[in-house]
């Protein structure tokens, strides 16, 4: 072999090592498709059983196929009126609680702060709380998630 033929060989080897790579790394990259979820109501309370002012954390079930899930969210009366509130953490998905001394939802793990609006007050949350889609019909409260 002279060294034409090995310089030729070792080219098209580290341009075939390259091009495996980055065909791995797409696929791994890429996300697989994500199902449509639509946005379904759960009851959670009553309509005389929401609070007046401050926050209430509700615990409510979700069915998702032949599966029951424990969820909950947080119904506060702020600026806007009546909003629920997600309770994961827009920084990395740890669940918020709600501190009635400082009037601020507080994330344990970093640190994050959000006031009785979900907005950021401090800490590394990049975005504010996700509000959920509140409904009232016949007395009953419901909030909307998506399944």
């Amino acid at each position: 072999m002279n060294r034409r033929d090995f310089l030729k060989k070792t080219i098209k080897a580290f341009f075939a090592v390259i091009t495996a790579f980055v065909l791995s790394s797409i696929v791994y990259i890429y996300p697989p498709k994500i199902r449509k979820r639509e946005l379904q109501y759960i009851y959670i309370m009553d309509e005389d059983e929401l609070p007046r002012r401050g926050v209430r954390r509700v615990e409510f079930d979700v069915k998702l196929q032949d599966r029951v899930f424990d969820s909950r969210a947080f119904i506060a009366v702020n600026d806007y009126g009546l909003t629920a509130f997600s309770p994961v953490c827009t920084h990395l998905g740890c669940l918020v609680n709600w501190d009635s001394f400082r009037n601020e939802f507080i994330c344990p793990c970093h640190g994050g702060r959000f006031d009785i609006n979900g907005n950021v007050a401090g800490g590394p949350p990049p975005k504010p709380l996700i509000r959920l889609p509140l409904q009232i019909k016949d007395g009953k409260v419901y909030v909307g998630i998506k399944v």
